[in-house]
């Protein structure tokens, strides 16, 4: 319960950031248009530029603002409903899924409140980019979260499984363990019964038989 909690109050911290920053380049950005934010070793890297976007992230499906209210309500619902079910079983769930969802939220709340309109403020200089905002970063980063985490985590702890499986079985090996059968005329021969030599001698024959009768009387024993 409390690991929900923090979760939720995350969320709703990473919301709060995205607005309050959305509030201050709608009263500092419209009228200066762009102003240099991100500047290495000389080179310009970022600007901040205020944009109304009208699309979805990075300005994709411009226009289509029912959809783009109804399908961030439907991904929100999925992510969270996915967290509570299968968060215990894949921990990395409780941090890739609420950077989606306070992403998803963020940008959600422009759309109702704002005519439709996302702001957006981050211009990337390096290249030619749709100008984005930190809703759009707390989703791709937690994209990005996901698809690493389903490439490796979850195929070493697949390895993992298996191999505590294999630990628990130690008589079960595979081929890979044991090497290539060898074939059926390179079995090696099991050593010949001297029978000539206890037919010629009965005396030892006797003798071998009681030998192998009291052997087995033990066994009988126990099977009674």
């Amino acid at each position: 319960m409390a690991l929900y909690l923090i979760i939720y109050a995350a969320i709703a911290l990473l919301v709060v950031a995205d607005q309050l920053i959305k509030v201050w380049a709608v009263n500092n950005l419209i009228e200066q248009g762009s102003i240099p934010f991100l500047k290495i070793f000389g080179v310009d890297w970022m600007h901040l530029t205020y944009v109304e976007n009208r699309g979805a992230a990075f300005s994709m499906l411009s226009g289509s603002r029912g959809f783009l209210i109804v399908f961030p309500i439907v991904m929100v619902g999925a992510c969270l409903y996915i967290m509570h079910r299968r968060g215990k079983r894949h921990r990395w769930l409780y941090l890739a899924l609420p950077l989606i969802v306070a992403g998803g939220i963020g940008n959600l709340i422009d759309r109702i409140f704002r005519d439709g309109a996302v702001v957006d403020y981050l211009d990337f200089q390096l290249a030619k980019f749709a100008v984005f905002n930190f809703a759009d970063c707390c989703v791709t980063v937690g994209v990005i979260i996901m698809i690493f985490c389903i490439i490796f985590v979850e195929k070493e702890e697949k390895e993992a499984k298996t191999l505590k499986k294999a630990e628990r079985q130690p008589y079960a090996h595979t081929y890979e363990e044991v090497g290539e059968l060898p074939e059926a005329g390179e079995l090696p021969e099991a050593e010949e019964l001297p029978v000539a030599e206890l037919l010629e001698n009965p005396e030892s024959a006797e003798a071998a038989e009681n030998t192998v009768s009291t052997a087995l009387l033990p066994e009988i024993a126990d099977a009674k």
